[in-house]
């Protein structure tokens, strides 16, 4: 008899999304919420689940932050609809670009003034 098991991990996207000013870059987006988990499965198919947790990422520069397990299962559930800016713990900021503090356009590192408005940065 032969079996076919095995462990991995999945990334499962939660029905969340808000809009907000960005914490790291300050751009206008969302946060869309996801939970990650790892799994057993027993002939493709999925066993039972561990390791649960739960993250919010920044559309507008793909920042990742990490809240609370409670706060994430009633997400998943569809209770909580708002995320308040101290519930995040940032995990990495996608961060790279500057933006122009009179006209907030993104800027690249190496600029000294902003290409549309040309104020100094």
């Amino acid at each position: 008899m032969i079996f076919v098991f095995g462990m991995s991990t999945k990334e499962k996207e939660l029905d969340f999304t808000q809009t907000i000013i960005c914490p790291s870059c300050g751009a206008y987006g969302r946060l869309e919420a996801f939970m990650t988990y790892s799994y057993f499965s027993l002939f493709f198919i999925p066993i039972f689940k561990w390791n649960k947790k739960y993250y919010a990422r920044s559309t507008c520069c793909g920042s990742i932050y990490a809240i609370d397990d409670e706060l994430g299962r009633d997400i998943e559930r569809g209770i909580k609809t708002k995320i308040e800016e101290d519930e995040l713990r940032p995990i990495h900021t996608g961060y790279r670009q500057g933006y122009c503090s009179n006209c907030r356009l993104p800027l690249e590192p190496e600029f000294q003034y902003c290409p549309r408005c040309g104020s100094k940065v």
